[in-house]
């Protein structure tokens, strides 16, 4: 199942993307259901918003007409892997990592599908990250890698924006991560049912349509499932967070320096993954 938020009457409302178009689910509901809580509930959830639009009468939103909600609006973490593809450790003249390198962002950094992000004006070493992302769907606490996919939810689209001046400022990437909107989520969530493989995935970046970034997710140096497992060790992780697993080469940052030509306002930036779908965000 592919499901979004878009927001409506003042609301996020919950959507689920179909081929005839968006089933806004209250329509369907007699009350409003979030992301949320269907997340929490699992296999039991899915089956109940299955069962929901195949009994009713529904009816369809143009999606073109919609104003997209990041896929969860208030996770508990936002958790980070950096260095995750060889390539990128490479092009960043660092060791390929011997475990998960995990940093964070906060809520302050979540934005939608098409929002427009506000470039800070003491800022001026912006960059793009393609990242597939994990929705987490059970506490998952101590979980081994065989289990750990089980723990996820759904995956979607994202792109761990980043400030290089203000990352590399100390030796903390806090700043140079966790501004406002720098961490880009959507449009979908697919379910974990619906994708086959997610260690097989086509990720791309393009900024203003030419292709910046080009691999695959079976490129990774850790694995989705190695990196919930590892996370879990050190923290219970909860329904609705979020893991940024990392991204390819290709960033400004691996360029010589005489090479880099930074983002700047103007700038479209658009992350796609296989199967899941493509994330737009246009700087400011």
């Amino acid at each position: 199942m592919k499901l979004l938020n878009f927001k409506q009457d003042g609301e996020i409302r919950l959507g689920i993307k179909t081929e005839e178009g968006i089933i806004d689910t209250t329509t369907v509901f007699d009350s409003l259901i979030t992301m949320e809580e269907v997340i929490s509930q699992g296999t039991e959830g899915l089956t109940e918003l299955q069962d929901a639009i195949q009994n009713a009468s529904v009816s369809y939103v143009d999606e073109s007409t919609l104003t997209y909600a990041p896929v969860v609006t208030s996770p508990e973490k936002i958790i980070c892997v950096g260095l995750n593809y060889a390539k990128h450790a490479a092009e960043a003249n660092l060791p390929i990592p011997t475990s998960p390198v995990l940093f964070s962002k906060f809520n302050n950094a979540l934005a939608a599908h098409q929002e427009i992000i506000e470039l800070p004006k003491n800022g001026e070493k912006f960059d793009y990250e393609a990242e597939l992302v994990i929705v987490i769907g059970k506490s998952a606490k101590n979980v081994s890698e065989e289990d750990a996919l089980d723990y996820v939810f759904g995956f979607s689209v994202g792109n761990d924006f980043s400030e290089r001046g203000f990352q590399f400022r100390t030796s903390q990437w806090l700043l140079g991560k966790s501004g406002d909107k720098y961490a880009p989520v959507g449009p979908y969530v697919v379910t974990a049912d619906e994708i086959e493989d997610v260690q097989n995935l086509k990720v791309e970046c393009k900024v203003n349509g030419v292709t910046r970034q080009s691999e695959n997710t079976r490129d990774m140096v850790f694995n989705c499932a190695e990196i919930v497992s590892y996370a879990s060790q050190y923290m219970t992780l909860k329904p609705g967070d979020l893991i940024y697993t990392g991204t390819p080469s290709g960033v400004i940052v691996g360029y010589p320096e005489e090479e880099q030509i930074w983002l700047k306002s103007g700038d479209e930036i658009t992350i796609s993954i296989e199967k899941i779908g493509s994330l737009t965000n246009v700087l400011e």
